[in-house]
């Protein structure tokens, strides 16, 4: 996805409780013709683990005319992860990709010292309306790593770790969880788990399985520490502690995080870096034509944004 900040939205919730460090609600906008929740980055919060950037991809169902179309765009210093609920997306990118994502699949799409791709929904299917439900998230590469040669690695969904203990089911799509682990490649200590809580059910999270630790439901509404929360609201914890999410009418949500960055991260439109000169080279470098380009989908690029302020 192309990275477009708006203002954070007020907070109508309680604003904290003891056992939750941040609450975000997520502002919403618009990518290629598709209503996007964005919970990470935030003026509450900018990273959690190496997660600096969070997205929620409807769930929509696009008429064949606002079919998904993000045109080529370039990253830096970081990887992108695509899981998707529902839908289809063709992705392409400039190391010659071409690969229909497809629902519970993994694709990481790292960038390094950069990549250019595309996200389109499949001509194939756009005779039909189609659906679309998934999450993107931006993992920020360590520093060691930020310059490492782009790569792309899809792991299908038959390959994760699947869970299922009385009213609980977890899909493991990075890192560990409950001793069970993803083969998903990680450049930094990465957790990122699907999971699903039936009626009256509730999970532990021991206070050491990872650094940093969130969630962000999906649906239904979770219960930690006797207070409510409703879906689409990310919930960052406090380090160390353990914690018990409870879910009276059943819940999706995603559990996230992993080792913080030793550094700081500077964002500006899809750049990620510890290195604010850095990511004035790669703006010059998209603008000046530099970057390699996406084969099978040559015609079209998005500029460049101007006037756009550094994310920090």
């Amino acid at each position: 996805m192309s990275f477009s900040p708006c203002p954070d939205p007020k907070i109508g919730d309680i604003a904290a409780i003891d056992a939750i460090e941040t609450l975000i609600i997520p502002r919403t906008s618009d990518i290629g013709g598709l209503e996007v929740r964005r919970a990470l980055p935030s003026a509450k919060r900018r990273l959690v683990g190496p997660f600096i950037f969070f997205d929620r991809m409807g769930p929509a169902i696009l008429r064949p005319t606002d079919a998904l179309d993000v045109r080529p765009h370039p990253h830096i210093g970081l990887s992108t992860v695509t899981y998707l609920f529902d839908g289809n997306i063709r992705h392409r990118d400039s190391l010659g990709t071409e690969m229909v994502i497809k629902p519970g699949d993994v694709n990481l799409m790292t960038a390094g010292r950069g990549i250019v791709h595309s996200e389109r929904s499949p001509e194939e299917l756009r005779t039909e309306p189609l659906p679309i439900s998934g999450l993107q998230t931006w993992l920020a590469l360590p520093d060691h790593l930020e310059e490492i040669d782009p790569a792309f690695a899809n792991t299908g969904v038959s390959e994760l770790p699947m869970l299922r203990e009385q009213g609980m089911e977890a899909r493991i799509v990075m890192g560990r969880f409950h001793g069970a682990g993803s083969p998903v490649k990680q450049h930094a200590e990465t957790l990122y788990v699907d999971i699903r809580l039936d009626p009256g059910s509730h999970i532990q999270l021991p206070g050491n399985i990872a650094e940093e630790r969130a969630i962000y439901t999906l649906d239904g509404s979770v219960e930690v520490a006797g207070q409510s929360f409703a879906a689409d609201r990310l919930l960052v914890f406090r380090p160390g502690d353990e914690i018990i999410v409870r879910a009276p009418q059943g819940a999706h949500f995603m559990l996230f995080g992993g080792a913080a960055l030793p550094s700081k991260r500077y964002i500006w439109w899809n750049f990620v870096s510890s290195s604010h000169e850095r990511i004035e080279q790669a703006k010059e470098e998209w603008r000046t034509g530099r970057f390699d380009i996406v084969p099978g989908d040559e015609e079209e690029f998005i500029p460049l944004p101007e006037n756009r302020p550094m994310e920090q």
